[in-house]
């Protein structure tokens, strides 16, 4: 089980890459420009909706962006949570 932390924009090569890895068990954080990714019906978010991974976002991030209302289907973590997912994977990757 591995913890992903993506911050690059859906249209990066880092987040086709991170897509093919992601196992079951698995997490992926999108924080940056990651969170663009979860925008509810936007193709990004359907390949996370099919993917393996259950997907969180970085609340103050996602509000810096302004799309904080058009997150859906992922579930919505403050700094305290970031944490909290740091500790629970032993293993993490950041894509960037």
């Amino acid at each position: 089980m591995t913890l992903h932390t993506l911050n690059a924009s859906p249209v990066s090569g880092a987040f086709a890459d991170c897509l093919r890895l992601l196992a079951p068990g698995d997490a992926l954080l999108l924080l940056g420009d990651g969170v663009y990714a979860a925008l509810e019906g936007s193709p990004a978010r359907q390949a996370l909706d099919a993917s393996p991974a259950r997907v969180y976002v970085l609340q103050p991030d996602a509000a810096a962006a302004g799309v904080l209302g058009h997150i859906g289907g992922a579930e919505l973590v403050d700094i305290d949570g970031f944490v909290a997912l740091s500790e629970h994977f032993a293993r993490q990757l950041a894509w960037y």
